[in-house]
């Protein structure tokens, strides 16, 4: 029977409490969010949502073909100008999604004959680039610049080390200035996604890598989504312009893909321009993230220390993350819940985001349904 083996997987997902379900949301929940990753609480904000309205009216509800033919618009470009100044980079490329941002940054960057050396950590967005390269990948231990360099002694051509700045499991961040030193060294590139970063960390939001003093280096390429902090839908590709201009020629993610909708950048710019003006709102996610992770662990819990907005608190199991997570619901409050093949270690987690719009009432409300539903 065509398809019988599916039956077979989904009993075995089953057995090992993996099951995925959907679960639609209304436009209006009386839930306490801390579950999307809408970091700054600019999801809803009306001058972006606004900015959003005003894009679909004025170019419609699609880009209507892929950037190279009819997919570019005037707030495309807008958009991308805009980016590459707020993050200190010379230019910057927008797609219809983080993931293909990292596909084509990835794929594009490692041609045959190169070396990827990835770390065991990364999203599964560029895991999925790396598999996708026509170089050879090495994956090396989290977070370890001394495993960096002796996979990159290993490689006499083109390299090229691919990490999260900030890991979206436990919210810890790379030792982004140490992996630029390492590559340096061997003259390979270094591509960071910093789909966690953008708006929370660095100088008024402007990211991981401008946080490091990596921003507008030649040899640093980073990958961003609109859909977290800026509240948006898509994601960017910034770097050195020559580095952009070859994703426009090479990038098949870009070149073969339709635009992103315009309402989307609309909103996108609109959420950075809010940003700039209202730069405190990075600086109050991480005061949320740190004063859940303080409250957390003294009630008991087994938290990891955030480096950003993500706070991880560990379960038991994958059945009683699942429990958990399903009664904290229960209880008014939406927490992520992290399972294998998600989590790289194994380990299930209750994923909360530390919103910069959380009060402290809030933030006291979700530290106790948390306690009272612990397994």
């Amino acid at each position: 029977m065509a398809f019988g083996w599916i039956d077979e997987h989904a009993e075995l997902r089953r057995r090992a409490g993996l099951v995925r379900t959907l679960r639609p949301r209304p436009a209006e929940s009386p839930l306490l969010d801390l579950a999307s990753n809408d970091y700054l609480g600019l999801a809803r904000h009306p001058e972006v949502t606004e900015g959003a309205a005003r894009a679909a009216r004025a170019w419609g509800g699609g880009a209507t073909g892929s950037r190279l033919v009819t997919g570019t618009t005037e707030l495309h470009t807008e958009l991308e100008r805009e980016l590459a100044d707020f993050c200190g980079v010379e230019a910057a490329l927008v797609f219809s999604s983080g993931y293909a941002a990292n596909l084509a940054a990835v794929t594009a960057l490692a041609p045959h004959g190169s070396l990827i050396v990835s770390d065991a950590g990364n999203h599964a967005s560029l895991i999925d680039g790396c598999r996708l390269a026509r170089g050879t990948t090495q994956v090396v231990a989290h977070s370890d610049p001394d495993a960096v360099r002796k996979a990159l002694q290993t490689h006499d051509g083109p390299a090229v080390v691919v990490s999260d700045t900030v890991f979206s499991v436990d919210g810890d961040a790379a030792p982004l200035a140490r992996f630029a030193e390492a590559c340096r060294e061997h003259g390979a590139g270094l591509v960071v996604d910093d789909a966690h970063g953008l708006g929370v960390l660095g100088a008024g939001g402007r990211g991981a890598p401008h946080a490091a003093g990596l921003a507008g280096a030649d040899d640093v390429v980073v990958t961003v989504t609109l859909s977290k902090s800026l509240g948006s839908q898509g994601g960017a590709v910034l770097g050195p312009a020559r580095v952009i201009d070859h994703l426009v020629n090479a990038a098949r993610t870009f070149i073969f893909d339709t635009g992103l909708a315009p309402a989307a950048a609309g909103a996108a710019l609109a959420a950075l321009r809010l940003l700039r003006r209202e730069p405190e709102r990075a600086a109050r996610a991480r005061e949320v993230a740190s004063e859940l992770h303080a409250r957390l662990t003294a009630a008991g819990h087994q938290a990891v220390r955030p480096d950003a907005a993500v706070v991880s608190v560990r379960a038991p199991s994958p059945e009683e993350a699942v429990r958990w997570a399903a009664e904290c619901r229960a209880a008014g409050l939406a927490v992520g819940c992290f399972r294998p093949p998600s989590v790289p270690d194994g380990i299930s987690r209750l994923r909360l985001t530390a919103r910069a719009d959380l009060s402290e009432g809030q933030i006291e409300r979700a530290v106790r349904v948390i306690g009272e539903t612990r397994p």
